[in-house]
């Protein structure tokens, strides 16, 4: 009866001890080769060169977000000098076209910043350089200054 008591409890100490090490192997193993990273930088030169048609404007901004991809989450910081905006948001558009107006600047003061949840058909093309960042104003409502964003 000690004998099987005794090897019961080597078992179960040897069981322990391996498990111990899986959990350490598993976590070394993570540690060098880190999952990848769920979360994109995003850019924009704001201008009125980008402007469909393109625009003689002399003010300029610039346009910063991380975009998740786990979340879909994009949050940004918006900045501009040199216009008095009427209105300002993100639009769904390659460089050179024009595109409808999927989500508004909550606020129109710079530095404007916020956060908007992405379709995955958004996604997709956020990530592929299809939507910009447009200001309008009186002179040009169609749009004054445009930034076309891309991957950093």
């Amino acid at each position: 009866m000690l004998k099987k008591l005794i090897t019961a409890s080597l078992l179960a100490t040897a069981a322990l001890t391996f498990t111990g090490c899986q959990e350490l192997l598993d976590e070394i193993i993570l540690i060098g080769n880190p999952p990848a990273s769920t979360k994109v930088n995003l850019t924009a030169t704001i201008n009125g060169a980008q402007e469909v048609p393109a625009t003689p404007s002399a003010a300029t901004g610039t346009f910063t977000g991380v975009y998740d991809k786990a979340t879909k989450v994009l949050t940004y910081t918006v900045t501009y000098q040199g216009l008095t905006p009427t209105a300002g948001h993100l639009h769904r558009g390659a460089p050179g076209t024009n595109g409808p107006v999927v989500y508004p600047f909550a606020s129109l003061t710079s530095p404007v910043s916020g956060t908007a949840t992405f379709t995955q058909a958004d996604e997709d093309l956020l990530l592929s350089g299809g939507f910009y960042a447009n200001f309008h104003t009186p002179a040009y409502p169609g749009g004054e200054i445009r930034g076309n964003i891309v991957k950093k």
